[in-house]
């Protein structure tokens, strides 16, 4: 896993294919919290019940942070598949 501490808030996160998966708000513990603007909504296959609140992404999925972007270690496709609520529980 990356060095969560060096996520920057509103940085970019994307999928190892280059593909928007959302916005930082923060990192809370070891997950990255996803701003509501674009939680989710901007990646095929995304629920639209989903859009409108916040969801994470596990901090075990940062391939690498390089400035205002984090990449993941998978896809965009694949990546939102392990989004969580704010609970954990899994969308």
């Amino acid at each position: 896993m990356a060095d969560l501490s060096n996520i920057k808030e509103h940085a970019e996160v994307i999928g190892a294919d280059g593909v928007h998966v959302g916005t930082v708000d923060r990192v809370e513990g070891d997950r990255i919290k996803l701003t509501k603007k674009d939680s989710g909504a901007e990646v095929e296959g995304a629920s639209s019940s989903h859009e409108g609140h916040h969801h994470y992404i596990d901090g075990g999925l940062v391939a690498e942070v390089e400035g205002d972007t984090v990449r993941l270690s998978a896809n965009a496709d694949v990546a939102v598949t392990f989004e969580t609520e704010e609970d954990g529980s899994a969308i």
